[in-house]
C-alpha cells in the first residue's frame, strides 16, 4: 500500500514538474532577396503537398519543371522592394512579437517558420534544451487552412515522433471568431482609419484553391463554394477557410458598425489555372476603381504579420491598379504585427493554456 501511494505521489510530482514552453510558428521567408535563396525557399514551399495538392510526379513537373524556371527572378524583385535593412519584414516582425510576448509570460518562447532556415525542429530543440517537455504550439494564422495551420501541425507531429518522442505538444486552434481577437483586430482597424477619409473597406484574404475547401469538408456534402453554405450552420465550419474568412468580415463589420455596401471581402495570391476562392482582390480593386470609387482602404486579416503579400501585392500592386482605374486615395491597414493589444492577447491565451493544463492534470 505504501509503495502504491508513493508511486502515485511521484507520478503527480513528475506531472506537475513538467516544464512548459511556447512555440510561435509563422510562414517563413527566403534568407535574402537573392534569386538563389528565393528559388530554394519556393521549392520547399511549393513542393509541400498541402500547398500544391497534386500527385508528386505532377507537383515535380509544375514546381521544378515550370515555376522554379520562371518565377524566382520575378519573386526576388518583389522581395527586394519590401526588404528591410534588418532583413525579411515577416521575420523581423515575428521576432519583435516573440520578444514582446516573452516579456509578458513566465515560459520560454521560441520562434519558428514552416518554410526556410528557421525550422520547426530548431524551435522545438531550443525549447527542449531549456528543459521544456510540454509545448504550446501557436500557428500564427487566425483561420484554419490546409496550406497554413494544417501543414504546420502535421510537420510538428512528424518531428516530435522522430526527434522528441517524450515531448508533449498541444496547439492553439483557429482563433478567427474568438471575441477577444475580434476586439483587438477591430480596434487596430479603427485606429488606423481614424484620421482617414475612406469610402469602402476591403477585407482581402489569402486565396486557396476551391478544392481545398471541399477536401476539408468533414461532412463531405456541406461546402458548395457559394454564398449560402458559409452562413448555414455546419460542423464543416471548423475546418472551412472560406467560412472563417466570411465570419471575420461579418464580426468586424458588426463590431465597427460598418454600413452595408461600405465593405466587402476578396481573395488574393492565386496560382495556376484551377478555380480559387473568389472574388479576386486585384479584380475587385479594379472594379471598384472603374465604378468611380475614389477612396479605398484595404485590410488583410488572414495575416497577423506584414509580409510580401501585404507589403508588395496589396500596398504596391493594389495601389497601382486602383490609381490606374481612376482611384485617388489608397490606404493599406497594417497587420497586427507586434501591436501591444495583440501581444497582450497572445500572453493571455498562453497563461490560460498553462493554467488549464495544470488544472486538467
Amino acid at each position: 500500500m505504501y509503495r502504491i501511494t508513493l508511486s502515485i505521489v511521484l507520478l503527480y510530482l513528475k506531472i506537475y514538474s513538467m516544464s512548459k514552453g511556447i512555440l510561435l510558428v509563422n510562414l517563413g521567408s527566403p534568407d535574402s532577396p537573392d534569386p538563389k535563396d528565393v528559388k530554394r525557399y519556393l521549392d520547399e514551399f511549393l513542393m509541400d503537398e498541402r500547398v500544391i495538392d497534386v500527385p508528386l510526379w505532377a507537383r515535380n513537373l509544375i514546381v521544378r519543371g515550370i515555376i522554379l524556371n520562371t518565377r524566382p527572378k520575378a519573386s526576388a524583385e518583389a522581395y527586394k522592394k519590401i526588404w528591410w535593412e534588418e532583413g525579411s519584414p515577416l521575420i523581423v516582425i515575428s521576432e519583435r512579437l516573440q520578444e514582446k510576448v516573452q516579456q509578458k509570460v513566465d515560459y520560454p518562447v521560441a520562434l519558428a517558420m514552416r518554410y526556410g532556415s528557421m525550422t520547426i525542429k530548431d524551435g522545438l530543440q531550443e525549447l527542449v534544451d531549456k528543459g521544456v517537455d510540454e509545448v504550446f504550439l501557436i500557428p500564427l494564422y487566425p483561420q484554419f487552412a490546409m496550406a497554413t495551420t494544417e501543414t504546420i501541425l502535421v510537420l510538428a507531429e512528424e518531428i516530435r515522433k522522430q526527434h522528441f518522442p517524450n515531448l508533449k505538444i498541444s496547439d492553439l486552434p483557429a482563433f478567427y471568431n474568438k471575441p477577444d481577437y475580434i476586439d483587438v483586430l477591430s480596434e487596430s482597424i479603427s485606429k488606423h482609419l481614424e484620421a482617414k477619409d475612406y469610402e469602402h473597406l476591403l477585407f482581402s484574404y489569402h486565396g486557396v484553391p476551391e478544392r481545398h475547401i471541399k477536401k476539408r469538408d468533414i461532412t463531405k456534402s456541406h461546402c458548395k463554394i457559394d454564398r449560402s453554405c458559409c452562413s448555414t450552420p455546419s460542423p464543416a465550419h471548423e475546418f472551412c477557410y472560406k467560412h472563417q474568412c466570411v465570419e471575420v468580415t461579418r464580426l468586424v463589420a458588426e463590431k465597427l458598425n460598418l454600413k452595408e455596401g461600405t465593405y466587402s471581402s476578396s481573395f488574393q495570391s492565386r496560382l495556376g489555372f484551377d478555380p480559387w476562392l473568389q472574388p479576386y482582390t486585384d479584380r475587385t480593386i479594379e472594379r471598384l476603381g472603374k465604378e468611380g470609387l475614389k477612396k479605398l482602404a484595404v485590410v488583410t486579416p488572414a495575416f497577423v504579420s506584414d509580409c510580401l503579400e501585404t507589403l508588395e501585392e496589396i500596398a504596391m500592386e493594389g495601389e497601382e491598379i486602383f490609381h490606374e482605374m481612376g482611384g485617388k486615395e489608397f490606404t493599406t491597414i497594417p497587420c497586427l504585427n507586434d501591436d501591444e493589444n495583440w501581444v497582450n492577447l497572445l500572453a493571455n491565451w498562453i497563461n490560460e493554456w498553462a493554467t488549464t493544463e495544470t488544472t486538467t492534470v
